[in-house]
């Protein structure tokens, strides 16, 4: 199971770049998870994840983190990241 995190904040300006990214990239794939942590709601899941700044994406196979993305990135880096951690 692949699941995509990706942790934000409303008030983050790169994360409002990085929101149709992901929308983007979530078209691409089916049967991979996506969620959105909000980092001022969610702080606990933050937390855990030890994000320290946003935007970060991280990319978990199998409930172990297999690529971590701080800041936005390319659609392609977010897409090939994922078809990796799928084989």
């Amino acid at each position: 199971m692949i699941t995509v995190k990706k942790f934000y904040a409303e008030w983050c300006g790169p994360c409002k770049v990085l929101t149709p990214v992901m929308e983007n990239v979530q078209t691409k794939f089916q049967g991979v998870s996506f969620e959105s942590v909000d980092i001022d709601s969610q702080f606990e899941v933050a937390q855990k994840y030890y994000v320290r700044s946003v935007p970060t994406v991280i990319v978990e196979k199998n409930g172990e983190e297999v690529q971590r993305f701080v800041g936005v990135q390319s659609e392609l880096a977010y897409v090939n990241a994922i078809n990796e951690a799928k084989n």
